[in-house]
């Protein structure tokens, strides 16, 4: 299908072409497709030193759907709380959903972290999520049981004993620490390679200052995640500029 939409599965070839260094022409007539269809597909998506097959068919999608914006919304699109404008939550869902996925979270995953995050409750139930993201309920369940594996949501039971999924105000708070354990392992690994690489030789110097590097930047986020945890369990304030401002711990010094 030259004339056709690119696929999923299309755009993973183009990128794996990209990877081993192809030439678009060659990737082009792999696939039977127009070589300025691959140039522009690239292009436009990243270049081919950040072209990634999930995210360009993402951004199509979303192109896609901004084209039909016009036309009649069906009954899935929920009732906005607030007053708000529910054309400019679902855009902005999009692209937190995006920068998830760019951060290394399959699809479902990240729409799934980003309708917890946007909903004012931090909760929903799984019948609740298949309805916002019109999904199977085999899709959320698997979502959902990534997400807890990984310390990003939590399950609690409400008072009708429904299971609810939720996201934990501390789920930032672990993340950094587990960045910073994570430095501080190849830290280890590192100067491990010194000994064993002998030193003063270039590849135990280069090994010795990533181990350095990367045990300043864990120690130093560490110690900023426990200086701003408190943040997480803080209403901001608005300030008369219509931004919102934590406010102080007054147990700290300011």
């Amino acid at each position: 299908m030259p004339g056709g939409r690119l696929t999923q599965q299309e755009r993973q070839q183009i990128a794996l072409g990209v990877a081993d260094g192809l030439a678009y022409a060659e990737i082009a007539r792999r696939l039977g497709r127009p070589t300025s269809t691959i140039t522009r597909e690239v292009m436009r998506n990243g270049g081919p030193t950040a072209y990634r097959a999930d995210l360009a068919h993402r951004a199509t999608e979303r192109r896609a759907h901004r084209r039909r914006q016009a036309a009649p919304r069906g009954p899935q699109m929920p009732e906005q709380a607030h007053g708000r404008d529910a054309e400019a939550v679902r855009e902005y869902e999009e692209v937190f959903t995006t920068l998830l996925m760019q951060q290394g979270l399959p699809k479902m995953m990240a729409r799934v972290l980003t309708c917890l995050f946007t909903t004012d409750a931090g909760s929903l139930t799984a019948s609740e999520l298949v309805q916002r993201l019109q999904v199977s309920p085999a899709s959320v369940s698997k979502a959902i049981a990534f997400l807890e594996s990984q310390g990003l949501i939590r399950r609690e039971r409400d008072e009708r004993r429904r299971e609810r999924y939720l996201v934990d105000d501390d789920v930032w708070y672990q993340s950094m620490i587990a960045a910073a354990r994570a430095n501080a392992q190849l830290a280890q690994t590192a100067r491990q390679g010194v000994g064993i690489l002998g030193a003063d030789t270039p590849a135990a110097v280069r090994l010795e200052n990533i181990a350095r590097f990367v045990d300043f930047v864990g120690e130093s986020i560490a110690r900023a995640a426990e200086q701003a945890r408190e943040i997480l369990h803080t209403k901001p304030e608005t300030t008369s500029g219509g931004t919102a401002t934590p406010r102080p711990d007054h147990g700290q010094p300011a």
